[in-house]
């Protein structure tokens, strides 16, 4: 059974297809293109389910869950719905001051509001189902506590291709990576797809309040 990994780099998508040890590598040109691969189950470090008025329990529940290991920061709270309709910065921040009663909106997700309205269009309607949000750092400390350090370092990413190692070939998918994918991207999206796996076995850990958004996606988190 192949499971997808995916993590976005540059308005692309770096996949890892995880099939047994064995996983490859690829770029992925838009949503469509994640969604057309051949896997039982997608794990994409990207929100999914949207608050229309506020702050998505599960975010809440990523970032205590990585409190006091390094890397509670990397949970951006996920913007409001409204937002993906917004002219700029500026217009972003406005609306989600109006929405959430006065919460403005990061920089940073801000800047992934494009790829969350491309997916969010490709996932359709029902949603497909076999899609679904996870966070890299929650899945490399669960494969090994000892990550703990910033994975644009070398010891950061040492401690990941560890963590990794002995549940896929992670150095020969790293030797065979497409030209120009960084090594941040590329051991994200491996760490995805081993949470898709454990969400295709049943036996992954979820975090969120059980809601869905207005378009019927879960508002949830798993590795």
């Amino acid at each position: 059974m192949a499971v997808l990994g995916v993590d976005g780099w540059r308005g692309q998508w770096v996949g890892a297809l995880l099939e047994g040890r064995a996983v490859t590598l690829s770029v992925l040109p838009d949503a469509a293109a994640v969604l057309a691969a051949r896997a039982a189950v997608v794990g994409i470090d990207m929100p999914i389910g949207l608050s229309d008025d506020g702050v998505r329990a599960c975010d809440v529940a990523a970032r205590k869950a990585l409190r006091g290991r390094g890397a509670a920061g990397s949970v951006f709270p996920a913007p409001v719905r409204a937002v993906l309709r917004a002219r700029d910065y500026a217009d972003a921040r406005r609306i989600s001051v109006e929405a959430t009663g006065g919460r403005s909106l990061s920089a940073q997700s801000f800047q992934l509001a494009r790829s969350i309205a491309a997916l969010d269009d490709a996932l359709g309607e029902p949603p497909a189902d076999h899609v679904v949000e996870v966070h890299p750092e929650l899945a490399f400390r669960t494969l090994d506590d000892r990550v703990s350090d910033p994975k644009s370092s070398a010891r950061g990413q040492a401690q990941r291709i560890r963590a990794l190692t002995p549940v896929m070939d992670v150095v020969d998918a790293l030797a065979d990576a497409p030209a120009g994918v960084p090594a941040v991207d590329a051991l994200d999206a491996c760490a995805a797809a081993w949470s898709a796996r454990r969400i295709a076995d049943g036996v992954a850990t979820c975090v969120g309040d059980g809601s869905r958004d207005a378009r019927d996606r879960p508002m949830r988190i798993c590795w």
